[in-house]
Parts: structure tokens; C-alpha cells; sequence
């Protein structure tokens, strides 16, 4: 780690800010959202993601010390050891809710599967730097496939199609934006469809009906499509002003399941209505754009596409998030970032915030 006095005058606080208000916000909705809940658990989720909020802080302010240049020197073995705690977790993860996602490291619980979506984008960044020079090569595109494809099969094990289908959808975008050919885009997405039947194999009996009840709604209106039905009464309302802090009813009276991930924004807009939801919505896009701003302005191929990545990786996850909110995706269970509720979830994306904030302050240190 590194400290320089010019470090406070070329952080980006405006970025910090941003997301520090993300968090406060998801806080206050945590708080206000569980007020009737029976369970003292579900009560105190707020002041445990104040806790897990201070960890974030710790790890934005150590991606910012680090020279992200030493990152890429380490990259594949960093990644070698996520992919490592996967398999651990598929050998003697903790099992919740139905399913093995957790290891148990000095007390603390551990989701490896948060961390490897910054470790494939340090990955991918540095392998797309070290040929550069063959950009938009077909050849090009079987060594991230199939460093992708390792911990997605692992991940749809546990099972998480949700953060299978991120880091899916992740790798797509680092490949788009080094220049990936028309055709070979079509050449993915036939051997994507190829391979569609062996991924739905892996998919639970639950997560396929969820597929399926989004394609048809009136499939299961009180199984599988509950939780839409429900996401669509809390979002509808709020109307234009919301109901207020403490009138969320959806979620207090437990009618929302998930209302403190998944559908974390419902509750939202059911307390703060349209108006509410275009203060969220203009709070992603200035950290999207802002993002993307340094991306472009990076001294080094691989500053540029870690930080395009980690924004791909925020932008993505409210994307898919928000449309499952509001019925037009399949519930796939991805949390909104900085908002929902987890604690590694949130320190991953304040670490991957924190790896933005680098590639700029570097940009004017040397």
C-alpha cells in the first residue's frame, strides 16, 4: 500500500459520495421496511449492515492504496483461489435457505461466489492486456470462456443462477467492448443455445418454474409467481409519492418475501413512489457514467477494462434486479447493489468502486 498527500486532492468524492448515499439509503429502508416484522433477526438487519457498511468503507479505502497495477500481476492467482474456495464450498460449504453458498472463516460467514465476480473481471482484464495485440481474434475468446464457464458451473451447483447468469452476462460485455465481431457474438449465442439444455439440468426444480412462470404468469400465481405478484402490488402503491416512511405494508406485514434483497427496491418504491424511485434511478446512473468516464480516460488497457468491468458488473445487477422488481425478467436472485441487504455483496462492490477510484487517482500521480 501506498499513501500520497495528492491522493485527497485526485480521489473522486463525488463517486464516493454517490455510493455512501446508495448505502444510507438501503439502511433506512432496511429499518423502516422490517418495523413490523415478528422477528428481532429481521428487525436488526439495518445495524448489521451498518456493521458490514464500515467493512465496505475498509475495503474501498484499501483497493484505493494498492496500486491497481499490483492487482495485475496477481490476477490469476487470485483468481485460482476463488475458484478454490468454490470448491470448497461445493465440499463443505454452510447450507441456508436451501442452499450451499457459505464457508465459515474465523467466525464470519463468506459468499466466494461475491468475490469471483471482481476476480474474472482482474482476469479477464489482464489476459486481454497481455494480447492485446490480437484483439478480435476468434481464438481469442476460448481462454475467458472457459474461465468463465469453471466457476458457473460451480455457482449453478450451489445453486445461484443468478450470479451464474452475472458472471455470464459479464464476460459478454469485456468481450463487446475489446471488440467482439458480429459473427463471433453469433457464434456465442449458438453455442450458448447448444448448451442450454445441459445448464437447465442444472437448475433446481424451483428455478425452472420460475422460468417457466415468467413466460406464464398463471402458471402458479401463489408458488412460483408470488413473488412478482406481490413485487408489482408494493411498486403500483406507491403511485407518484409513495405512502411514506413507515407505511409500507407490503413488506411490514410480510406479504413481500425477500424484502430485504431481491426486492429491496418494491419497498422503496412503495414508501418514496415514482419520485423516489427516479432519486435511485439517477444515483446509479451518475456512478454508471461516471465510471465509465474513467474507464475511457485510463492510462493502461487494463486499468480501463477493470473499471468497465466493475461498472458492467454494478450496471447489470440493477438492470436485471429492477426488471425482476417489476415483472419484465425472471426472478434469477440478484441483489440490487449497495442497496440490499448482504455483507458481501457490499464489500465486493465497494472494493470494486474502490479499484475505479484508483484508476483515475493514478492517472494523475504518474
Amino acid at each position: 500500500m501506498y499513501f500520497d498527500r495528492r491522493m485527497l486532492t485526485t480521489f473522486d468524492w463525488h463517486m464516493a459520495g454517490a455510493t455512501l448515499t446508495l448505502v444510507g439509503l438501503g439502511i433506512l429502508t432496511l429499518w423502516s421496511g422490517n418495523l413490523g416484522s415478528p422477528s428481532a433477526i429481521r428487525q436488526g438487519l439495518y445495524l448489521r449492515q451498518t456493521l458490514w457498511l464500515a467493512f465496505g468503507i475498509l475495503a474501498l479505502l484499501a483497493a484505493v492504496l494498492v496500486n491497481y497495477r499490483t492487482l495485475a500481476r496477481f490476477a490469476y492467482v487470485i483468481y485460482g483461489v476463488l475458484l478454490a474456495l468454490l470448491i470448497v464450498v461445493a465440499l463443505v460449504g454452510e447450507v441456508a435457505y436451501g442452499a450451499q453458498r457459505w464457508i465459515r472463516i474465523a467466525g464470519w460467514t463468506l459468499q466466494p461466489s461475491e468475490f469471483m465476480k471482481l476476480a474474472l473481471i482482474l482476469t479477464l482484464a489482464r489476459y486481454f492486456e497481455d494480447h492485446k495485440e490480437r484483439l478480435g481474434d476468434l481464438r481469442l475468446l476460448v481462454v475467458p470462456t472457459l474461465l468463465a464457464v469453471a466457476p458457473v458451473l460451480l455457482i449453478l451447483k450451489q445453486p445461484d443462477l443468478g450470479t451464474s447468469t452475472l458472471l455470464c452476462l459479464l464476460t459478454l460485455a469485456m468481450l463487446l467492448v475489446v471488440g467482439l465481431r458480429g459473427k463471433h457474438l453469433l457464434a456465442l449465442v449458438l453455442a450458448g443455445a447448444a448448451l442450454a439444455p445441459l445448464l437447465w439440468s442444472f437448475l433446481k426444480d424451483y428455478q425452472r418454474q420460475r422460468l417457466l412462470v415468467f413466460l406464464s404468469p398463471q402458471l402458479d400465481p401463489l408458488g412460483a409467481g408470488y413473488h412478482i405478484t406481490q413485487s408489482k402490488i408494493a411498486v403500483g402503491s406507491g403511485e407518484l409519492f409513495g405512502k411514506g416512511l413507515k407505511a409500507a405494508s407490503q413488506s411490514q406485514l410480510q406479504f413481500l418475501p425477500a424484502s430485504h434483497t431481491d426486492f429491496i427496491f418494491a419497498v422503496w418504491a412503495e414508501q418514496w413512489g415514482f419520485i423516489g424511485c427516479l432519486v435511485i434511478l439517477f444515483l446509479y446512473y451518475f456512478l454508471t457514467t461516471r465510471g465509465l468516464e474513467i474507464a475511457s480516460e485510463a492510462r493502461d488497457l487494463f486499468g480501463a477494462l477493470m473499471a468497465f468491468g466493475v461498472m458492467a458488473m454494478i450496471t447489470i445487477q440493477f438492470v436485471v434486479n429492477s426488471g425482476m422488481v417489476l415483472g419484465v425478467m425472471p426472478v434469477v436472485g440478484i441483489p440490487l447493489p449497495l442497496l440490499s441487504y448482504g455483507g458481501s455483496s457490499l464489500v465486493v462492490t465497494c472494493l470494486g468502486i474502490g479499484l475505479v477510484i484508483n484508476v483515475r487517482m493514478r492517472r494523475f500521480l504518474y
